[in-house]
């Protein structure tokens, strides 16, 4: 029966609206949704006849209480105390909330007692297995790793840009841009009229122990174009070219797909998608447990080898390559809000973006969103055993990027996983984020990760969706 599957994606929607009001960044996100995931699974899995768990080893309750009644309660129990470690920093209102959501689920909010081996302390035995397995696999979530920067999830590896702060309000001199290979971080307004030079997010993400993988640069693809070769200026141009052109579908696609601050970022997007896949196929508690479980752990997979990548190459932005190259020179260009397509100075160059958050803080290459997307759709396309998909998203109010714009209710339609996954990465260049390496690797890693983490979902579960173990 499905009645019940209800009950796990209410706390999807408590995780995603805690990550749009802490931007965390994505890499966080795409940890946090793992953890409570495997909890919910680990906590399940006793009420299932074949399911081996990943952080615990609780007994097998026998058939007649293997219900979606305890199933439910259990792997409430379990999202709830993940919430509670996750987002200590929630918001009072929130915590309420989420407690009164798990007292009417069947939980105990004020049971923290993981040893009864009833549905809630199986939940609670599910949750301090996994908060400590997190506490210790080098997210630095504590603050307290060695050579930690201070402060939950800081860098542990000294990382130190070699370029300064690019403002982005003024045209890029000569002596802005140092080392025109590498990442450089940017200084522009905030919605509050304040300065802000975000630093780099996470750079020892790729340390992070992962799922399935050996270890994040298990699948680190060659190297990016080298700022001497030709290929380096034809990828500068070709996103110039592309930004000067777009059209009003590009245009939504590019903010569609954004996830910047105050959304869910692409790891809760996917997620999203995946509610949709569980009720337009009217899957059972136990299978939609199944399919978030694989989901978020390939994506935080995906997190872990994109960001080792990021780190390993520390690779130049659109942005920065672009008012390198084409210094001194004139381009065709957006020229911001209400101005369409203008003649700029190179060295003035912007991206189709918010001017609150121009490019995220952190290398190019690869790209996370065709990580995280291609990972995310390999693994829907597996479990379903088809990619067709379906969904569809129509927009009608103006961009934020360009009020002025008239899009003409554009709808934008995925008729299969790989289609949306690839729409995902390409949105990056329509948006002057990434380069088109960077988009194509991205996807090449993510959907390695995805078959990776769904073989060493599937050796636990035995079952998911429409792959069973031999």
């Amino acid at each position: 029966m499905a009645s019940a599957r209800p009950a796990l994606l209410a706390w999807n929607e408590f995780a995603l609206q805690a990550v749009r009001d802490t931007k965390p960044g994505p890499p966080i996100a795409a940890r946090t949704l793992s953890l409570m995931y495997t909890a919910g699974y680990d906590a399940w899995a006793p009420f299932d006849g074949n399911a081996l768990q990943v952080r615990t080893n609780v007994s097998r309750k026998p058939p007649v209480q293997q219900t979606d009644q305890n199933r439910a309660v259990a792997i409430s129990q379990a999202c709830y105390r993940i919430l509670l470690d996750q987002f200590s920093n929630g918001s009072a209102q929130w915590k309420s909330d989420l407690a009164a959501k798990l007292t009417q689920l069947g939980g105990d909010p004020n049971n923290a007692n993981a040893n009864s081996g009833n549905p809630v302390g199986i939940g609670n035995a599910a949750a301090a297995a996994t908060i400590a397995f997190g506490h210790g696999d080098h997210s630095n979530q504590l603050g307290t790793d060695p050579g930690s920067a201070g402060g939950p999830y800081s860098d542990t590896t000294g990382y130190v840009s070699k370029n300064s702060p690019m403002t982005l309000l003024l045209p890029a001199g000569d002596e802005a841009i140092a080392d025109p290979a590498s990442w450089q971080p940017l200084s522009y307004l905030t919605p509050e009229g304040t300065v802000a030079t975000p630093k780099y997010i996470t750079p020892h993400w790729g340390n992070v122990t992962p799922f399935a993988l050996v270890n994040g640069a298990e699948y680190r693809p060659g190297p990016p174009q080298n700022v001497l070769s030709q290929g380096y200026i034809d990828q500068a141009r070709y996103v110039a070219q592309l930004q000067a052109e777009l059209t009003s579908e590009q245009k939504v696609i590019a903010e569609f797909w954004a996830d910047g601050p105050k959304s869910e970022l692409p790891p809760g997007h996917w997620t999203l998608f995946a509610t949709y896949v569980a009720e337009r196929d009217d899957l059972t508690l136990s299978d939609t447990v199944k399919l978030f479980f694989v989901l978020c752990n390939a994506v935080a997979d995906a997190a872990i080898a994109v960001w080792e990548c990021k780190l390993h190459y520390d690779y130049v932005r659109p942005v920065t390559a672009i008012r390198y190259a084409f210094r001194g020179r004139k381009l065709q260009a957006w020229g911001g809000p209400g101005k369409g397509t203008v003649e700029l100075d190179g060295e003035a160059w912007r991206t189709f973006q918010v001017p609150t958050f121009p490019t995220p803080p952190f290398p190019e290459y690869v790209s996370g969103h065709s990580g995280f997307s291609m990972a995310a759709a390999t693994v829907l396309k597996r479990f379903t055993g088809s990619d067709s998909f379906g969904a569809f998203y129509a927009r009608s109010t103006p961009l934020a990027a360009d009020p002025t714009e008239d899009i003409g209710g554009v709808v934008l339609s995925w008729p299969t996983f790989s289609y949306a996954a690839r729409e995902a990465g390409e949105s990056r260049l329509y948006g002057g984020i990434h380069f088109w390496e960077g988009n194509a690797a991205g996807l090449d890693l993510g959907m390695k990760v995805g078959n990776k983490a769904f073989a060493a979902a599937l050796a636990k579960a035995k079952r998911l969706g429409a792959e069973s173990v031999p």
